[in-house]
């Protein structure tokens, strides 16, 4: 018997049916208009398809924002109860406002690295859920990584930190590639040593539990090599700086909830 539905089957979708049918949950529907992509859903054991929402069924909007108030008239005919929404930038008030009122909304800002289960979430109750439909968001959400709950105010933060936050590290990435090859190495190389020391000192940073600054100063030595290059982060002032991206991707997060 199928307990939850997804709407739209993009990556972020086809994500969470991959991450819940691994957990136990199949067999999971998507919900998706583009034939090609249903094709691709129906190949993934524990997965069903369609082009209709499932009555009475739970659901994920996986969709764009501006294709979420196309998703919900569906819905709300479909008499579905209970809504996670994924869609950035879309408060629980305008979804709530075109569904029954017995429908309870939550909302969340995961990331994309839920694309390969390492994801970061963070979810808000609308002004019908409760603790019992946060429990339903987290079990969703925790089949693709990490999840934390906060008010829906904060979300907008989310978003400007975890919910971007991925496209800071792989443009990181990119400047240490290209640093790397300016020095002297082979672009494989440099590409190689990029993407492991960026896991290396992240993995570092989850196992074990230290405060970010203490790793820093462990791999610093005074007068040394990484000593010298965090002195032009300094100087170039890294940490004003990440404020000011955070504060902008929070303001268009806050613009795009208007």
């Amino acid at each position: 018997m199928t307990t939850l539905q997804i709407i739209g089957g993009g990556k972020m979708g086809e994500a969470l049916a991959r991450g819940l049918v691994a957990r136990g949950r199949a067999p999971v529907h998507v919900v998706e208009p583009t034939p090609e992509r249903r094709a691709v859903l129906d190949t993934i054991e524990g997965v069903t398809s369609g082009d209709e929402p499932l009555p009475g069924v739970d659901a994920v909007i996986a969709v764009k924002p501006d294709v979420v108030p196309a998703v919900l008239d569906p819905l709300a005919r479909a008499g579905v109860t209970r809504v996670l929404s994924i869609a950035a930038g879309v408060r629980t008030a305008a979804i709530e406002s075109h569904l029954p009122p017995t429908t309870r909304v939550v909302r969340a800002m995961p990331n994309t690295p839920a694309l390969v289960g390492e994801g970061a979430a963070a979810i808000a109750p609308g002004a019908r859920a409760d603790a019992a439909d946060l429990d339903w968001a987290e079990s969703v959400l925790g089949a693709v990584g990490l999840v934390v709950r906060v008010d829906e105010d904060d979300l907008d933060a989310v978003t400007g930190l975890s919910g971007s936050g991925p496209a800071y590290v792989f443009l990181l990435a990119e400047a240490l590639v290209a640093a790397g090859v300016a020095e002297g190495l082979d672009p494989a190389v440099a590409d190689t040593l990029t993407r492991q020391t960026l896991l290396g000192a992240a993995t570092l940073l989850s196992r074990t539990g230290e405060d970010p600054a203490v790793l820093r100063r462990n791999v610093t030595s005074p007068g040394g090599t990484t000593a010298a290059g965090l002195a032009v982060f300094e100087e170039a002032d890294l940490r004003g700086l990440v404020a000011r991206v955070v504060a902008a991707a929070t303001a268009r997060s806050r613009e795009l909830g208007r």
